[in-house]
């Protein structure tokens, strides 16, 4: 008992610190701590189909390799299937017999979203797991091809829009939001989910976006729960990926030594994605163990503002706000 303790102490410990959980020393200590779970079976995804978004690099490619290393027939959503090619060609170097499939889809132009939706129902009978790794952090204000701010467009809008579509699909099967720490600076903006208002930053729009996708957890894991549907988000701490490198430089020269590989911050969403983690829906996690939300007061969410973000995301996507497909 004194050692259970002690294990969840030190882990909380690096949670809230931030800093040392977030890095590879994050990742190295806790996966000797006691009650560390178990790594996935080996073989456990076998005959199961998974979509993997924003797959040809980082986070998105690691997270591709681990479902097909664990037996899973993977596509890889992308929007340069050129690129992929080559991506599922090193892939099947690393895992020998891997099946790997690319589908092209932008998942920022929900047009697009809705063309992909349409292959996938008339070519797929099932999909167990759906990965939303697809992610970006523009330098500058830009819109998605129907008007909406892109990070939020490809954060929230594309994932709740995709999943929506491919219900039918997904009974019984899990979705995954690929979500970042940065949420936890900022709260919920209800009031200006397109930032509209004031001097527009790239770290902060990736933020708020990102929050976005946490705070309407609880609002799909009800929605989805006639289907079975299971949704969680897990975020990676910090990784070493080709989107830190260019969006971040400086952080990344500071940085580089401490971050992560992208298999490290991948690992939980593979994790999740093979074993269901505690079953749990509507849940956030890290480093395979489930997650406070918050760690601010003033980010803190109620539910009139959650309700109010969810009502402009099902407005932007003519979704029934209050039933499901």
């Amino acid at each position: 008992m004194r050692t259970q303790r002690l294990s969840s102490f030190i882990d909380t410990a690096l949670d809230k610190t931030v800093a040392p959980g977030y890095t590879k020393i994050g990742w190295a200590v806790r996966r000797r701590l006691p009650g560390w779970p178990a790594d996935p079976t080996p073989g456990s995804l076998r005959g199961q189909v998974a979509i993997v978004t924003g797959a040809t690099s980082g986070l998105g490619l690691a997270t591709a390799e681990g479902l097909a290393a664990l037996g899973a027939t993977v596509h890889l959503m992308v929007r340069d299937t050129d690129k992929a090619e080559g991506v599922m060609a090193g892939i099947r170097d690393r895992v020998p017999g891997a099946d790997l499939h690319a589908v092209r889809c932008d998942i920022g132009d929900l047009g697009d979203v809705r063309r992909c939706a349409t292959e996938l129902l008339d070519r797929l009978d099932r999909v167990d797991v759906l990965v939303h790794n697809a992610g970006a952090m523009p330098p500058e204000r830009t819109e998605s091809p129907q008007g909406h701010e892109l990070t939020m467009s490809l954060h929230v809008l594309g994932p709740v829009l995709l999943t929506e579509l491919l219900l039918p699909l997904l009974a019984g099967g899990r979705t995954i939001m690929v979500t970042s720490g940065g949420m936890y600076g900022q709260r919920l903006r209800d009031d200006d989910p397109e930032y509209r208002n004031g001097e527009y930053s790239p770290t902060t729009a990736y933020a708020r976006s990102k929050r976005g996708q946490v705070e309407l957890l609880p609002v799909l894991a009800d929605r989805w729960h006639a289907r079975e549907v299971q949704v969680t988000a897990t975020h990676p701490g910090w990784a070493d990926t080709p989107g830190v490198v260019d969006s971040l430089p400086t952080f990344h020269r500071i940085t580089g030594p401490l971050l992560r590989s992208a298999a490290q911050g991948a690992d939980t969403t593979v994790w999740l994605a093979a074993t269901g983690g505690d079953g749990s829906s509507g849940t956030f996690w890290h480093d395979r163990r489930r997650r406070d939300t918050h760690l601010l007061a003033r980010t803190r969410t109620g539910a009139v503002e959650r309700d109010r973000f969810w009502a402009w995301t099902a407005a932007a996507l003519d979704l029934d706000p209050v039933e499901s497909p």
